[in-house]
């Protein structure tokens, strides 16, 4: 049976515009899971585990997910208490860095959400920041049609220092296909202060397929951490303002497994 799980081999593109232009591509590769297709993939692709070690390895603790309850039942029961109604049988694909022997970090993942006939429904972006806080944003399926899915809404999320909480995010995502194409921008008011990009290409989801991208993107999720941080140094040097966590509890809103704002 053919899987509609998928491998991509992408590029993540961030372009700074103010208070100071900064801008980096980086390659990197990620996974899109079908959440049906979670235990046949813990059987069937050696390199990769569900709620079990391995070289990658994806746990339900990792996405807000108690044990006694799946992923797909998560995010689609999330998705009904902001009042976007599911019939249950929807398509849930995940796109996320799986822990990669043993140490997850994701800046964001994915759900996309379409019904049986594969039409959208909507989708979850789920934003992470290093004090291993998360916030979920519901975006829906775009009036305009020339996305699958888009959201402009305040961020009231710490996400990185040098960026206010009352910036707006503006999400655009189309369902990942044979290409992957992912924009999600900054606002202050009409400007636009940032923008980000994940496009790539599909590869088979298998053993062999990920043996290769590990040679080619080794230790990927470290890889990403570290970037965020030699960035942060780069931002810092360039002399771009920073803003202190605890400085506005106020501004960060309906967070997943909030720390202490003395931090």
């Amino acid at each position: 049976m053919k899987l509609r799980s998928r491998l991509y081999e992408c590029s993540i593109m961030h372009h700074r515009f103010s208070p100071k232009k900064h801008a980096f591509r980086h390659g990197a590769f990620m996974f899109l899971l079908d959440l049906d297709e979670l235990e046949q993939l813990n059987r069937r692709v050696r390199l990769f585990g569900f709620n079990r070690r391995n070289l990658y390895a994806l746990w339900n603790k990792d996405h807000l997910t108690p044990d006694d309850q799946s992923l797909k039942e998560n995010i689609l029961d999330w998705i009904n208490q902001q009042g976007h109604r599911t019939k249950g049988d929807e398509r849930v694909k995940l796109l996320t860095f799986p822990r990669t022997l043993g140490y997850v970090f994701n800046p964001v993942s994915f759900y996309f959400v379409c019904d049986t006939e594969d039409q959208p429904v909507c989708a979850v972006a789920e934003v992470g920041n290093t004090f291993d806080e998360k916030k979920r944003y519901l975006v829906p399926v775009d009036d305009s049609g020339k996305w699958d899915f888009a959201l402009l809404a305040t961020k009231h999320f710490y996400v990185s220092p040098f960026s206010p909480l009352d910036l707006k995010f503006h999400f655009q995502l189309q369902t990942p296909d044979d290409e992957l194409r992912v924009y999600v921008d900054d606002y202050d008011g009409q400007a636009k202060t940032l923008h980000s990009s994940l496009t790539g290409k599909a590869r088979p989801f298998s053993s062999a397929q990920l043996a290769w991208l590990t040679m080619r993107y080794p230790l990927v999720t470290m890889r990403v951490i570290f970037l965020i941080h030699w960035h942060a140094f780069l931002l810092w040097r360039k002399g771009v303002p920073f803003h202190r966590k605890a400085e506005s509890p106020a501004l960060q809103k309906h967070v997943f497994k909030p720390i202490s704002q003395s931090k």
